[in-house]
């Protein structure tokens, strides 16, 4: 990449190019974004946000536009949001959303909204609150409140339509019909800032974000969660068109170094396999599934020895 960056989002386009947007490093919070194209395997900048911002959220939207919501930055939590417009490359404002959040959640609903539910923001601890974004209006509006003030969790659109979102010890459905959430099966393990990608099957499989955690599926046909045996403490996992989970990265031992093995899970007959290793050990990388099948990751950062380096570099998994 043209800059080192962590906590920062990729996107894929419509046009098979990857959108990568803001993100830390050690000269302060970034506003620059750089678009990866996958047929030159070169990057190139493309308009900035107005506000920079890390552990902020970036969704797809049905009409082509990504949606940049939250975050943090110099000046705090941030609550303003705005347009990537892949035709101009240029990012304008849209409505702020009603509380400022940092590491939540933002997930494409199937008509065309998005729900940003939880995160953290400053003296308020996890937030249980939760809203919607309509790209008509460009306007948020308040939904059900969750069960459980949350952050770092994940969410998953099911193949119902409803949101599973999952974090520490517990886990909560979002139905859009409704607006309400309500709580279902517990976690055996504590998970937070973990991967949750929908499998075929139409499971969930919910895999790091704890030195302790394995990985475990849910099952939304009895609203339960199992422990799944083997895999390790990782930092991305994405399904490819295989129809296996690649999980790559993250960190390991009570005195963390990131680690750049990968692993494949195999949903059919629920088990792990070691894959090739990634060149650079890294975590808080971004994964991204290509159009022609390849996983690209990005940035992040290399821990050895109790010094974190930001990294600006890129791979490609080829499955």
């Amino acid at each position: 990449m043209k800059t080192a960056r962590l906590h920062h989002t990729a996107t894929l386009l419509p046009n098979g190019e990857v959108l990568v947007a803001g993100g830390g490093n050690t000269k302060g919070y970034l506003a620059s974004a750089e678009l990866y194209n996958p047929a030159t395997g070169k990057w190139t900048f493309t308009g900035s946000m107005q506000t920079a911002r890390e552990g902020h959220w970036a969704t797809l939207l049905q009409n082509g536009q990504v949606l940049v919501a939250g975050g943090i930055n110099v000046n705090g939590i941030v609550a303003s949001a705005e347009l990537y417009n892949p035709a101009t490359g240029t990012f304008t404002a849209t409505g702020r959303m009603s509380t400022g959040r940092y590491a939540f959640t933002a997930t494409l609903l199937s008509n065309g909204e998005v729900l940003a539910a939880g995160g953290a923001n400053y003296g308020q601890g996890g937030l249980s609150s939760a809203e919607l974004y309509n790209p008509a209006t460009g306007t948020w509006t308040a939904t059900g409140r969750m069960t459980t003030g949350r952050y770092g969790q994940s969410a998953t659109l099911l193949q119902n339509d409803q949101v599973l979102v999952a974090g520490g010890y517990t886990a909560e459905l979002y139905n859009p019909a409704t607006g309400r959430w309500t709580a279902t099966g517990n976690m055996p393990n504590y998970h937070q800032d973990a991967d949750a990608p929908l499998l075929p099957n139409g499971q969930v499989l919910v895999v790091g974000g704890n030195t302790n955690s394995f990985p475990e599926l849910y099952d939304p046909s009895s609203g339960q969660f199992t422990a799944v045996a083997g895999g390790g403490v990782n930092f991305a996992a994405r399904l490819l068109g295989t129809g296996k989970v690649l999980v790559a990265g993250g960190t390991a031992g009570y005195h963390p170094a990131t680690v750049n093995s990968a692993e494949l899970y195999d949903p059919s007959t629920q088990s792990w396999a070691s894959t090739g290793s990634m060149s650079v050990s890294r975590e808080t990388e971004t994964m991204t599934v290509l159009s022609n099948g390849q996983a690209l990751v990005t940035g992040g950062e290399h821990i050895s020895n109790g010094i974190a380096t930001e990294l600006a570099s890129a791979e490609l998994y080829t499955p």
